[in-house]
């Protein structure tokens, strides 16, 4: 009986680590519970093919590094996951072996060769955003004559006013929404933080409009489906590929572009950056955990750095280049 208590079952630490680390000891949000019980899915799928072990089976013993790093692979290569996504699977996975040693030493070593699996480094795309015309034709693309329309044209509106989340519009509530002097919209973060957004006087008549259509009480969500309950993320993104589809007819620069939620998101940092907006004041419209994040905002609008580039005076004379003469410094400069 004491050797069991001081090795606890794989099952067993895992269903430890949900119930007590998680959601009793750090109050995780639901999004992170989500997110860390589907790495763990996948990696129980994963680790039953490999292993030839059903889930139940699986011992700590078993999840070593050259599992994980299979798992990695795997998810890069057999089921088109981008690093940012594997990185995200890996962090679930060592949080998870940082509990799991503290109750059982004996794994450690196992445990400590996982954790030295680094995160794996990625190029950052610069980011895509859209122009105001594009942006105008986009929201004005649903067909308001149908109800749906009408919910897709005061859904993108707010997209774009609050540079909200995908999630974030889809957990707004007509409670959050006020439409007197105020004029704002309460915004559900990540990591349960609240942020207060101002909304525009067009956004607000025509959030105004679809309350008073819909009638629904205050913990209802702003954006339903035609049975009243929250939208997915996955109907979210299909009603804006609609727009989107709509929108090209009027605006035939959006045809061929993939434009996700977070483009809009992008567009709404933008387009506050370019009408001279704090960099520190879009961090807080955006609800970032630092304006750090917001300074690539900075670096992908070219034409601020067109602007920078006009006020220097083009150089006269053209600078040499330094021509190696010696083997070994010609073989480094070839590298």
């Amino acid at each position: 009986m004491a050797r069991a208590a001081e090795c606890p079952s794989f099952g067993r630490l895992l269903q430890e680590y949900f119930c007590d680390r998680l959601i009793a000891q750090r109050d995780a949000s639901h999004a992170t519970v989500a997110s860390y019980r589907d790495t763990f899915r996948l990696l129980l799928a994963y680790a039953r093919d490999v292993e030839r072990k059903a889930p139940t089976e699986i011992a700590l013993a078993d999840i070593d590094a050259p599992l994980v790093l299979g798992f990695l692979n795997h998810l890069e290569r057999e089921r088109g996951n981008t690093p940012r996504t594997r990185n995200a699977r890996l962090a679930a996975i060592r949080s998870f072996l940082h509990f799991a040693a503290v109750k059982s030493p004996a794994s450690l070593p196992s445990v400590q060769r996982v954790l030295a699996i680094p995160m794996k480094r990625f190029d950052r795309r610069v980011l895509g955003f859209l122009t105001r015309e594009e942006i105008d034709a986009l929201i004005a693309a649903p067909d308001r004559s149908r109800w749906s329309g009408r919910r897709d044209h005061a859904m993108l509106a707010t997209f774009y006013n609050t540079g909200a989340r995908l999630s974030e519009i889809a957990g707004v509530r007509v409670g959050d929404v006020a439409t007197d002097r105020s004029r704002f919209v309460r915004v559900h973060g990540k990591g349960r933080k609240e942020r207060v957004v101002p909304l525009w006087p067009s956004t607000c008549r025509t959030i105004s409009a679809w309350i008073r259509e819909i009638r629904a009480a205050d913990d209802a969500p702003l954006f339903p489906t035609r049975d009243g309950v929250r939208m997915s993320k996955s109907g979210l993104q299909e009603r804006l590929s609609r727009a989107v589809a709509a929108a090209t007819l009027a605006c035939p620069s959006l045809r061929g572009r993939r434009i996700s939620p977070h483009t809009l998101r992008h567009t709404t940092a933008m387009h506050l950056l370019q009408s001279g907006v704090d960099i520190t004041v879009i961090a807080l419209w955006l609800g970032h955990e630092s304006p750090a994040t917001t300074h690539m905002y900075v670096e992908a609008d070219l034409s601020m750095k067109q602007r920078a580039l006009d006020k220097l005076v083009e150089p006269r004379n053209r600078a040499m280049r330094l021509v190696p003469t010696d083997k070994l410094l010609a073989f480094l400069d070839k590298l």
